[in-house]
């Protein structure tokens, strides 16, 4: 998960719905029923088609297989007494009582009974042994944090995303085990609910004094910074839908996101690493404890490690193996993983580690244990990642297009009965899209789709074919009443774009998708089509000005990174025809910079001035980061004596007011806004 998720971190899904106010059109005969405990006035109970398909999936998915509950309870020793933890702002960082309504032992039809036992199984709340000398506390947030208990004190594995959850977590374990300092602390990974809340165990201090060292794969930084800046503000938007968070926790909203219940709404930080590992396997003995690090780049995140403990037998699999298949490609926008390398590395890690490994944990989910088991689950999510790859490219050399593959590829017949081959976190459908994508592109080769008008331009067109928006209403109406939902949503879809202030329509529309969503078995599917259902009904609710990014997270930003975004973020038309050269200079950090304004687009280089520049401005990078985090502007540094300008600075001023930040709220459907 990357900093750009951190949306969650003020608005998380038990926030009040603030909606737009509509008007209630009437609308044609439907068999959908009002559902009275729903959170939305207009939802709706699942259909009577919705109902007859989740009661075929309980009889034909394999719940006897009862191992995943016997493994998520083993080694528990105690919970918290509370089930909520609080920010320091004020608001609720974390919540596990909001999701009650899954241990009451009912069957809802609202959700796809897969689905519904991976919410069951990620309930676990609080402190757990791992196997000797390891344990994890779960529940806290997205991710586990784990505590490996040295000859002096804690070596922490992945401190969550809140410094209050990660906080809340080392006292539990103080309380129950024994009061130790924390050591060491290891980021598996660069998704920011594996390093977000490090400042609630440790002291930056005691890290840069050598004291506390803090471990992490090469390329951590950059990536934990870098991955998703540039296109940070529309990925914040679509987290909505795939992360659900402005969903209520209810049967018919936000109901587990497959890794884990949600993200922590409390304070994100960043304490960069003083030990880097950066060898494709390393050895290191750390307070006692000898461990053997194995870098695995560009699998589930760019940079990324496992760890063997081979005194403990015990093999930690980061996020790369966990109680589901994962995302080739994430929802809220992402570079295409690579799932042929995904395979290959558990594959060194079952060859290297798998053979003698007794406990298997991580990041997510629920530890393994024994030989036999922990060969299976590496083995069959080594194939899962394998056949994903090399099925999809196989049906693709066939002709099969990126618009075809969801409809073509099937899972074997061997993995449809093991729980870890479930596509709850990546969904087959948008997977098998992935791989086409990484390997051919979005373009499906037919010439009609290569250049493609607006939706919002064609739509018209195909409304007044169909004989206008009343036949389209009837049409979509008893496709819904007769189940077709899929092809319900293609022509009410036309109609919403060509007249996206029909209520009616959007009504219809979000009845559709709300029935599609009760369906899904990943969270991530299901939350996007019941988000898109809330705003179609009431508009993008009002009041939430998510941050993606704190004081560290801006502080351990590049200033080349920074630049990129300003040339992102300046209004080219704004600057047509205007050209404009000055020197950047950072005396503290000892960079240079050269930016330059032509033909509409600013670019950077770094290491070079120029003596024909038109300014040079000199600041140190300490003094530049206020005006990074928008807490000063380049006056007022300049006024105070920490900035000089030499040279005109008219072109810098009309640079600067073509840069106008991102507003979060654009629509996503028509019509919403």
């Amino acid at each position: 998960m990357t900093i750009w998720k951190l949306a969650a971190l003020l608005v998380g899904a038990s926030l009040l719905i603030a909606c737009n106010e509509t008007t209630n059109e009437p609308s044609v005969t439907s068999t959908a029923k009002l559902a009275p405990d729903h959170f939305h006035p207009k939802g709706k109970a699942p259909s009577e088609f919705t109902k007859h398909k989740q009661a075929a999936l309980r009889q034909s998915l394999p719940f006897t297989d009862q191992r995943d509950f016997d493994e998520q309870s083993k080694g528990f020793i105690a919970r918290p007494e509370y089930s909520e933890i609080m920010a320091e702002a004020g608001q609720i960082a974390w919540s596990m009582g909001k999701y009650n309504f899954l241990l009451n032992d009912e069957d809802f039809d609202s959700i796809h009974p897969s689905l519904q036992r991976q919410a069951i199984l990620n309930m676990n709340y609080g402190l757990y042994e791992v196997t000797n000398g390891i344990y994890q506390v779960r529940g806290f947030d997205l991710a586990n944090i784990s505590f490996i208990k040295g000859d002096t004190g804690w070596i922490v594995f992945d401190p969550l995303t809140a410094e209050e959850t990660a906080r809340a977590a080392l006292t539990l374990v103080n309380e129950k085990l024994g009061e130790r300092p924390v050591v060491a602390v290891i980021y598996s990974h660069s998704h920011a609910d594996h390093f977000g809340g490090v400042r609630g165990i440790i002291d930056e201090a005691d890290v840069k004094s050598g004291k506390v060292k803090v471990i992490a794969p090469e390329g951590f930084m950059h990536h934990a910074i870098a991955e998703n800046v540039h296109a940070g503000n529309a990925m914040t938007r679509r987290l909505f839908y795939q992360y659900g968070v402005l969903l209520p926790a209810s049967p018919y909203g936000h109901v587990d996101q497959s890794i884990g219940k949600n993200v922590a709404a409390g304070t994100i930080g960043l304490i960069a690493p003083n030990v880097t590992i950066s060898e494709p396997t390393k050895a290191m003995t750390i307070d006692g404890i000898n461990m053997v690090f194995q870098n695995t780049p560009g699998t589930e995140a760019p940079a990324e490690m496992n760890t063997w403990f081979p005194d403990k037998k015990a093999f930690w699999a980061a996020e790369n193996i966990t109680g589901t298949i994962h995302n080739i490609y994430t929802l809220r926008g992402a570079l295409v993983r690579d799932a042929l390398a995904w395979s290959k590395y558990i594959n060194i890690a079952l060859y290297e580690f798998g053979q003698d490994a007794e406990v298997m944990f991580a990041s997510h989910s629920w530890p393994r244990w024994g030989n036999e088991r922990i060969q299976e689950v590496m083995r069959g999510q080594r194939d899962m990642y394998a056949h994903l790859n090399n099925q999809v490219l196989h049906l693709a050399n066939q002709g099969v297009t990126i618009n075809q593959m969801h409809n073509e590829y099937k899972v074997p017949q061997s993995q449809e009965n093991q729980w870890y081959a479930r596509g709850y976190h990546g969904s087959f459908e948008h997977n098998s899209r992935a791989v086409v994508n990484r390997y051919l592109g979005y373009w499906d080769a037919n010439p009609a789709t290569l250049i493609p008008s607006n939706p919002e331009d064609s739509a018209p067109l195909y409304v007044d074919m169909m004989g206008g928006a009343q036949k389209i209403i009837n049409k979509g109406q008893s496709l819904f009443n007769a189940g077709e939902y899929k092809l319900a949503q293609e022509i009410v879809n036309k109609l919403v774009y060509a007249e996206p202030k029909n209520q009616v329509a959007k009504d219809l529309l979000a009845d559709i998708f709300e029935q599609i969503g009760y369906q899904q078995e990943s969270p991530s599917v299901r939350n996007s089509f019941l988000a898109a259902a809330l705003e179609l009904r009431s508009g993008i609710p009002k009041g939430v000005s998510p941050k993606s990014t704190g004081p560290d997270i801006i502080r351990a930003m590049s200033t080349e990174l920074w630049l990129e975004y300003i040339a992102i973020l300046m209004n080219a038309d704004d600057m047509e025809g205007i050209t404009y050269r000055f020197n950047l200079i950072q005396p503290d950090i000892q960079e240079n910079f050269v930016v330059e304004l032509s033909n509409g687009a600013l670019t950077a280089i770094k290491g070079f001035t120029d003596p024909k520049a038109d300014l040079t401005l000199t600041i140190n990078r300490v003094d530049l980061e206020p005006v990074m985090m928008q807490q000063k502007n380049l006056r007022e540094q300049v006024v105070a004596g920490k900035a000089s300008v030499e040279g005109d600075a008219d072109g810098l001023r009309k640079l600067l007011t073509s840069i106008k930040p991102f507003e979060i709220d654009f629509e996503i459907m028509p019509g919403t806004k």
